[in-house]
């Protein structure tokens, strides 16, 4: 029986990191490795109520804030660059001494910069080969590159051939690194459930934007005559339910608790972050969408989704519940998946 140890270490920039290395966690467990878990805050918190079994470690914060205005998203990202800098040396050290100390077969990071090895196999999750950045995408997604280069691997949870979700943000004409196209990562599984909820509003992102669109919509949505779930997205340590009227708010839900509900609930509303739409797929739920204010990446597949033909969207500030009626002029991205061989992926780790 193999029992090597990788590390998966997913950043902490709203859950969706976390919440994709869930399913691969559960496949290094079942093709007998032992996952070390590393993060730090929220992210890292959902993986100790996911996995509690697992050894969890604590990494460096990226410090990644959103300004309150859409254009100052840019200037803050910029602000707060040397400590997201410092973050990925600190990470760096780190990862060298936990080499060592857990005799690490393998490093898998989603989006974390500085957690690779020289001398250990490598991977990095990421479904931006380009980061969209304006004027300067050029530059974002060159320095990008140059991080992804320094793994053995690139592994892109996307299709690689049309239709895809990420278009030009996951797809590059010639790349020069190595890529593995893992098709969408869900945790999530259609399950047959009797319908108890008209819509689903499920939130999550950093702040301040995170509560800025949950006061947004609680204003909103008492316009709405229908039974509605709100799931908050912030991770605790006790999960609090409050009922008022026909609206059910959570503050967090678990993996098993989210899946139930998506499969119980008519629509959904939520961000247009990489990791809920690639829910939405496997799901084929039906959903209405609103990018966080001033991140590029949102925003793109948001208008692109739309284009395609698969969701609408709003701008944060334009939104209202009217809107919610277009999402019957739209059909979910439809997938005929192949099955991943997650244990020719896993071969990395075999190399002595």
């Amino acid at each position: 029986m193999n029992t090597k140890n990788i590390l998966v270490a997913p950043l902490n920039w709203g859950l969706g990191h976390a919440t994709r290395c869930v399913p691969l966690i559960r496949e290094l467990i079942k093709y007998g490795y032992t996952p070390i878990l590393a993060s730090d805050g929220n992210a890292l918190n959902l993986l100790k109520k996911e996995f509690p079994e697992l050894t969890a470690l604590e990494l460096p914060s990226y410090e990644i804030e959103y300004a309150k205005k859409a254009k100052n998203f840019k200037w803050k990202l910029l602000k707060n660059s040397p400590k997201t800098i410092n973050a990925i040396t600190e990470e760096r050290k780190l990862v060298k001494k936990w080499c060592k100390e857990f005799d690490l077969a393998g490093i898998i990071s989603d989006n974390r910069l500085g957690v690779y090895n020289k001398k250990t196999p490598s991977v990095i999750i990421t479904h931006q080969l380009q980061v969209l950045s304006g004027k300067t995408t050029w530059i974002s997604s060159k320095i990008h590159q140059r991080f992804i280069k320094k793994f053995n691997e690139c592994w892109v949870p996307d299709f690689e051939k049309k239709p895809n979700l990420t278009g030009k943000l996951g797809h590059l004409k010639n790349p020069s690194f190595s890529i593995k196209y893992l098709g969408p990562l869900s945790r999530l599984n259609i399950q047959k459930a009797e319908k108890k909820y008209d819509l689903m509003i499920i939130l999550s992102g950093p702040e301040p934007q995170r509560t800025l669109l949950e006061n947004l919509l609680l204003q909103k949505i008492n316009l709405l005559d229908k039974k509605i779930l709100f799931v908050k997205g912030i991770v605790n340590d006790k999960q609090v339910i409050t009922e008022i009227e026909d609206i059910t708010l959570y503050n967090f839900m678990t993996s098993t608790e989210i899946e139930k509900a998506f499969n119980e609930s008519d629509v959904i509303l939520c961000r247009s972050g990489y990791t809920t739409i690639m829910d939405l797929v496997k799901l084929n739920k039906k959903a209405f969408l609103i990018p966080t204010p001033g991140q590029t990446e949102q925003e793109y597949l948001a208008r692109r989704l739309k284009k395609n033909g698969h969701f609408p969207y709003s701008k944060q500030e334009d939104f209202e519940v009217e809107m919610l009626h277009e999402i019957d002029l739209y059909k979910p991205f439809l997938t005929s998946e192949k099955e991943l061989n997650w244990k020719q992926l896993f071969v990395l780790f075999e190399r002595e």
